[in-house]
């Protein structure tokens, strides 16, 4: 995939993200500035928040997701075509309570689970779950291939392709993942305090500045909502790939045991086997880049 089109669709992605975080700035300045400007009198070296080793953190929180184009190859009894530079799109809930908040509807948005622990002052290993939604949109793409089909929707499209633009509609295929793009996926991970970096000192148990930077890599377990040529979706959760992941944030922890964390991640995805009917000779294969900026809230502990 051309390097172009990878960074061209995460440009305005990254500029929204910057924005969240210098307001996540500017806000913890204005709560807590007086903190930041006071001395402690206690060591740094006694407060709770000077060593990390040994303490588990969990958080779970919200993500957008932007993906580059992709070329869906579809191979099944009687057809073999692939839909170049293919166009997708995430598919984020409106914000209210009842999407976000209410008990039986928290794993419907766009979501993320992590569970870490600290091996060093500054490293730990977690395991999670990113899970986003991709839907390929409606659009007119180029198509090669064959199609052979006998049914009273596929006759329509029976035919040889080459680089032959076409309507991708419902009539045709329609290809989602939105149940979802699940990135099951183990990191490793460094967190330093911002305020020791830049050799400032303040009473960290009660708030604390902490950047982060890690390294992903997982498997992809969609469920994937297909219709090729009006054949009957599968709809299960399948082990369709793999995918490998970089993340930087910034956190801002409460009270020793509480935060809020923003990040961005940028990853690579590659599934060479994502089911789409109920025949198993059905099924779909594509490679894409991704940005995806997310918000969490979280705790960290001793254990």
């Amino acid at each position: 995939m051309p390097l172009n089109k990878a960074l061209s669709g995460f440009i305005y992605p990254y500029y929204q993200m910057q924005k969240l975080i210098l307001g996540l700035l500017v806000l913890s300045v204005m709560l807590f500035g007086k903190t930041i400007t006071a001395q402690t009198a206690t060591s740094s070296t006694n407060l709770y928040t000077a060593h990390n080793k040994g303490k588990i953190l969990v958080y779970w929180g919200w993500n957008r997701a932007y993906f580059t184009t992709s070329d869906i190859h579809f191979t099944g009894s009687n057809y073999d075509f692939t839909i170049k530079d293919a166009k997708a799109h995430d598919k984020p809930k409106s914000i209210t309570f009842r999407n976000y908040l209410q008990p039986d509807r928290v794993t419907i948005p766009q979501t993320n689970f992590r569970i870490g622990y600290f091996i060093s002052d500054h490293y730990n290993v977690s395991g999670g779950i990113d899970h986003m939604k991709y839907v390929m949109s409606y659009q007119t793409a180029n198509v090669s291939g064959y199609i052979d089909v006998d049914s009273p929707v596929g006759d329509d499209y029976n035919g040889v392709y080459d680089n032959t633009p076409t309507q991708i509609d419902d009539n045709f295929v329609h290809l989602e993942h939105t149940d979802g793009l699940n990135y099951v996926n183990f990191e490793f991970s460094r967190y330093d305090d911002l305020g020791k970096l830049l050799g400032f000192e303040w009473n960290t148990d009660i708030f604390q500045i902490n950047i982060t930077e890690g390294v992903g890599v997982g498997a992809l377990v969609p469920k994937t909502n297909a219709t090729i040529l009006d054949r009957k979706r599968y709809d299960q959760f399948h082990l369709a790939g793999f995918g490998i992941s970089l993340k930087q944030g910034i956190n801002f922890t409460f009270f020793k045991h509480f935060f809020i964390q923003a990040e961005a991640k940028e990853g690579y995805i590659n599934m060479p086997n994502i089911r789409t009917t109920h025949s198993k000779s059905d099924k779909a294969s594509q490679d894409f880049f991704y940005f995806q900026p997310s918000l969490m809230f979280g705790g960290i502990f001793k254990i």
